[in-house]
């Protein structure tokens, strides 16, 4: 910090409760100034001889007979008068960033100019701003500080516009270059090293982040932070991630953490303001280079404070660039009166389609992929949207109030392109199915037929082939394609996996035909194994449940769920034949195997139907 002495006389003043009396064994004081509650007995003649409005204020008391003169609206009040009076009696003056802009607005309204005097207030003053102050990082910031308490005078004496100019030069600066000590919590100046023998040398510098500048002006009110970053971002010389990391700093800062505090009467107008300022602040790029967690955090909070519709749209444009890059947690934002919802459902619809429509217009423009690896290398922020909307669906999915319109609709505002794994959409339509048990049947079968059970890994198809909460004509696809994908493992022991992976992509109908290719060779493989001794489901339980190996071979269904489906492969086999087994008679099924069995016909005819519509 910089200080600056004027004057050498011996003379005091005394302070004398609201009084101040300049003590002199010489002369009786001839004039009292009065400067709001403080009351100065002084000397005319050294006053009169440095400042120019008191030679008028004085000749105009001396009209009216007296000797009293107050001092209405003086910048800086007593303290500031004190400091131009102790320099026209030559004595001591001290300044330093935290009264030199006072002391430099009270000599401007006493015009201590050099037309009076030469080497006048003034001027020096200017001298100690231009030499000293401005050329200090942090000085700049402290006389900016404090230029807030003595508009306009600072403003029209261009205080403020250079305090905002020195900064903003600084910040610019190579981080190379930096050697002072930049912020208050991370020093980097040269320290010295004492060694046992007495010697010092100089401490190793560290290396200067380029956001070395951001911790300091978040002690700066938005007005002038606002006027600081304009500055910086006029120079044309500061990375976008830069700004955006000194502003997501600033409103860590400012904005309170807690919804009270922020919705709160006494601070919600000046929360609404400081938002957003800050929104207006972002990168031209419209936020590219801010994370994406920053600006959902901006979005609820412009939700909270009721920010203007432009803000909320800006923010929404800049989200949806980077949707990919959210979090769950980011996209739980508070629904808003009237919303019934726990969550804005209907903001994350609309984050969700403008994301969709961007990477599918991008999508167009280039060439389609050759295969699933250069889908998935090309497409990967496609992919990362279709999970983090899927494990959103399972968090709404708890709520009663979230209809199954709404549910359906995001589900489907993600295309089928970009889930290449059900897992974690089956979680979510199961959730959805246990916490609104009121469902009729119809809409059950609808919303879990928007699910690909061709695309459930072994552990999530193993639990929902148990699951009592899918329709049955679920739990027999999911049954079905199980039962295939463990035979084409067997069938392809010693074959890669991805010959394994094809096979069952296979249709029912494919299936059959490649199985049982004639239909007088049905009954054989059952009957010949039974006269074997053998188990004619044996090669189905060649690998334990719970295998963690996928690729060493096939692997089971829980032992229910197998032998609902051993059943209906029986039925299907020998109804075929000439003989049918009495275990799967029409007298001996039970009414949950019918129901199982025509819901596998009626599974099969669609799926045939749908095959024969493709081709």
């Amino acid at each position: 910090m910089k200080f600056m002495k004027l004057g050498s006389k011996p003379d005091t003043f005394q302070d004398q409760g609201k009084s101040i009396r300049y003590v002199s064994s010489e002369l009786a004081t001839d004039v009292t100034i009065i400067v709001g509650e403080v009351i100065f007995y002084l000397h005319k003649f050294p006053l009169l001889s440095m400042s120019n409005r008191l030679q008028k204020l004085v000749s105009k008391a001396n009209e009216e007979n007296s000797d009293v003169i107050q001092l209405v609206d003086f910048p800086g009040g007593p303290k500031a008068f004190e400091i131009c009076a102790k320099f026209c009696y030559g004595m001591t003056v001290t300044l330093n960033p935290y009264n030199v802009v006072a002391a430099r607005c009270a000599a401007e309204y006493l015009e201590m100019t050099e037309e009076v005097d030469r080497g006048n207030l003034i001027f020096k003053i200017e001298v100690f701003l231009n030499s000293s102050v401005f050329r200090s990082w942090k000085d700049s910031i402290i006389v900016l500080q404090t230029t807030k308490s003595l508009r306009p005078w600072s403003e029209d004496l261009k205080v403020v516009g250079r305090c905002i100019d020195s900064i903003a030069s600084k910040t610019s600066m190579d981080p190379l270059s930096i050697t002072w000590s930049y912020t208050y919590n991370r020093k980097v100046a040269v320290s010295d090293k004492i060694t046992e023998v007495g010697m010092k040398f100089p401490g190793k510098l560290e290396s200067v982040p380029k956001d070395w500048w951001v911790e300091d002006i978040c002690e700066l009110e938005i007005d002038l932070y606002k006027r600081v970053m304009v500055a910086v971002k006029s120079k044309g010389r500061m990375d976008g991630s830069v700004i955006g990391e000194a502003l997501r700093t600033y409103a860590m800062r400012w904005l309170p953490d807690s919804i009270e505090a922020l919705v709160s009467e006494a601070h919600s107008i000046r929360n609404k303001s400081l938002l957003e300022t800050i929104i207006c602040l972002l990168p031209s790029d419209r936020g590219v280079t801010c994370s994406c967690s920053f600006l959902l955090k901006l979005l609820k909070v412009a939700i909270l404070v009721g920010a203007d519709d432009s803000s909320r749209d800006e923010l929404v444009r800049s989200i949806s660039l980077k949707l990919d890059e959210a979090s769950v947690n980011d996209l739980l934002i508070p629904a808003r009166s009237p919303q019934i919802t726990v969550y804005d459902v209907e903001l994350v619809k609309c984050l969700v389609n403008r994301f969709m429509a961007r990477e599918r217009s991008s999508r167009d423009k280039n060439i389609p992929p050759k295969s699933t690896n250069d889908f998935i290398l090309g497409h990967a922020s496609w992919l990362k949207v279709g999970k983090l909307i899927d494990g959103y669906l399972a968090e709404i999915a708890r709520d009663p109030n979230v209809s199954l319109s709404i549910f359906i609709e995001l589900l489907q505002s993600i295309p089928d392109s970009a889930r290449l794994i059900h897992d974690a959409l089956y979680e979510a339509i199961d959730i959805y199915l246990q916490e609104h048990s009121s469902l009729t049947k119809a809409e059950k079968k609808h919303l879990c037929s928007l699910m690909d059970v061709r695309k459930l890994t072994m552990d999530a198809s193993m639990h929902a082939a148990q699951n009592e909460r899918l329709p049955l004509r679920t739990v027999v696809q999911v049954l079905f394609f199980e039962q295939i994908r463990a035979a084409a493992g067997v069938q392809t022991l010693n074959h890669r996996n991805t010959d394994a992976v094809d096979s069952t992509r296979m249709t029912e109908k494919e299936y059959w035909q490649k199985t049982l290719p004639e239909k007088q060779n049905v009954s054989k493989p059952s009957s010949e194994i039974k006269k074997k001794g053998e188990d004619p489901h044996k090669n189905m339980k060649l690998v334990k449940k719970g295998s963690k190996n996928r690729n060493s071979g096939p692997q089971l269904m829980p032992s229910r769920s197998r032998r609902i489906f051993d059943k209906l492969f029986i039925g299907k086999v020998s109804g075929n034949g000439e003989n049918r087994s009495s275990e799967t008679s029409g007298s001996s099924q039970s009414p949950t195997l019918r129901i199982i069995q025509r819901e596998m016909k009626s599974f099969c005819a669609s799926s045939r139907n749908r095959r024969n519509s493709i081709s």
